[in-house]
């Protein structure tokens, strides 16, 4: 069940990590070195960094990773709809590279500045997901960046605000704080994608929680329709 304030933990379904390895483009025999392919944490605990995950890493540290994309976290409620339009993901695990597997909440309900307790990690939403073509690779699909745009199932990026252990086996996501004044991940994507008004656009980038490089393609994406906040 999904609310619109999911004031109940949300269950993780998995826990996924990956380090960066060579994935070769079919069409071109072209190879990328990418952290986008995970695997499930086989230990009851996972130890959680300001960065990432411990086991986690990326490859292209200028375009992913850092404190605001520590953590992705991804709805299993998408995957249903994802199977029935296109035949994907299957079984394959941590289809969309996602670090959490979560049920009960999806871009609609999480706000930029929510914040989340994982056994001993509070984590903070900072940002929605916008993919690129490493999410074709590893899916074998090389329209599905641009339907995950379309659809806006993007999941989301948080910081780590507080490091530590977490588990990995009957565990939960519960809410310390809701920013109900803040925009939800899909109004943040949508932003970032130039389908508001300026004005509800500048106040998105203005969001204090909101990661610098999202509130920077906000801004770019207007143009000059609207200032930057002092």
């Amino acid at each position: 069940m999904i609310a619109s304030t999911p004031s109940l933990p949300l269950p993780i379904i998995a826990v996924n990590v990956g380090l960066p390895a060579p994935l070769t483009d079919a069409r071109t025999g072209k190879v990328t070195m990418t952290g986008i392919s995970k695997h499930a944490v086989t230990a009851d605990h996972v130890t959680v960094r300001f960065t990432n995950i411990l086991g986690d890493g990326q490859a292209d540290l200028q375009n992913h990773g850092g404190p605001d994309k520590a953590v992705y976290c991804y709805s299993h409620e998408h995957l249903p709809a994802w199977r029935s339009e296109i035949g994907y993901p299957g079984d394959r695990r941590a289809p969309f590279g996602e670090n959490l597997s979560v049920t009960g909440a999806i871009e609609d309900c999480a706000h930029i500045g929510d914040r989340w307790q994982w056994g001993d990690v509070v984590l903070e939403v900072a940002q929605p997901r916008w993919p690129c073509f490493k999410l074709g690779l590893h899916s074998g699909l090389h329209d599905l960046p641009a339907r995950l745009i379309a659809n806006e199932r993007s999941g989301w990026y948080c910081r780590v605000v507080t490091e530590g252990d977490a588990p990995t086996t009957d565990a939960c996501l519960t809410l310390l704080r809701h920013v109900t004044d803040a925009p939800t991940v899909r109004k943040a994507f949508q932003a970032a994608r130039g389908l508001l008004p300026p004005d509800d656009a500048l106040r998105i980038s203005g969001t204090p929680a909101l990661a610098d490089r999202w509130r920077s393609m906000i801004l770019r994406r207007y143009g000059g329709a609207m200032e930057e906040p002092k």
